[in-house]
């Protein structure tokens, strides 16, 4: 396979990528004038070190130790000048914050999901030492009913012994949601295995091309893992 789209996304991503603003409200949004790709997950799913290392930068998106401290809509403009938006959501199924800041910040990503006509597809982040769980689904449910376009992200690939078997049992599950993605990708945040893939796919989606399926695996993916 030609490997341009892999080579395009390396340096897109290692261009200007710039934080816009914080949204704790849709009335906060930016003007809906770029394609945006948006990073959803759990809690504790590595959100903010993928974004970091995705981008190629240590501080880009704040990571904590304390799971939930995302607590609105991140936005950066990716490439100089912008060609999308993406948008770093709050996590779910775990903050430690009042539970009417929670349902706060639950009602903004719902609006968001629903409201927002340029959001081109959302990577929905499993933690592959703990697969697909309720919560995930849930999530999956809500994209579904408001007509979103997501993917599924395996993240921590390195923190299992094989971690094949768990992409392809969630991508078993994905093949049933009429609004996945086919592909389902395996990162890890540590290692950098599977990050040129992503690259290439968030291009890909904010930009509407036409990405065959599946790409290759990262060189720097170990064989055993695979």
């Amino acid at each position: 396979m030609n490997a341009d789209p892999l080579d395009a996304a390396r340096r897109l991503f290692a261009g200007p990528i710039a934080f816009e603003r914080g949204v704790a409200s849709l009335d906060d949004l930016p003007a809906d004038d770029l394609p945006e790709v948006a990073l959803a997950g759990r809690s504790n799913v590595g959100k903010s070190s993928l974004l970091n290392a995705l981008a190629g930068r240590r501080g880009l998106a704040r990571v904590s130790d304390t799971p939930g401290r995302t607590q609105e809509l991140n936005l950066f403009l990716v490439g100089r000048p912008a060609s999308f938006r993406l948008v770093d959501m709050p996590g779910y199924g775990f903050a430690q914050a009042p539970r009417e800041l929670v349902r706060r910040w639950t009602r903004l990503v719902r609006d968001y999901l629903v409201g927002r006509p340029t959001l081109r597809r959302v990577f929905l982040l499993i933690d592959a030492r703990h697969g697909l769980k309720d919560l995930d689904r849930e999530v999956m449910d809500r994209l579904e009913q408001a007509a979103v376009s997501f993917q599924l992200v395996l993240t921590k690939a390195d923190k299992v012994a094989r971690v094949e078997p768990v992409r392809q049992a969630v991508a078993a599950e994905a093949r049933t949601r009429t609004a996945a993605h086919p592909q389902v990708l395996a990162t890890s945040s540590l290692k950098g295995w599977g990050l040129p893939e992503l690259r290439a796919a968030v291009r890909s989606a904010a930009l509407g091309l036409d990405f065959p399926a599946p790409l290759p695996h990262d060189p720097d993916f170990p064989p055993q893992r695979s």
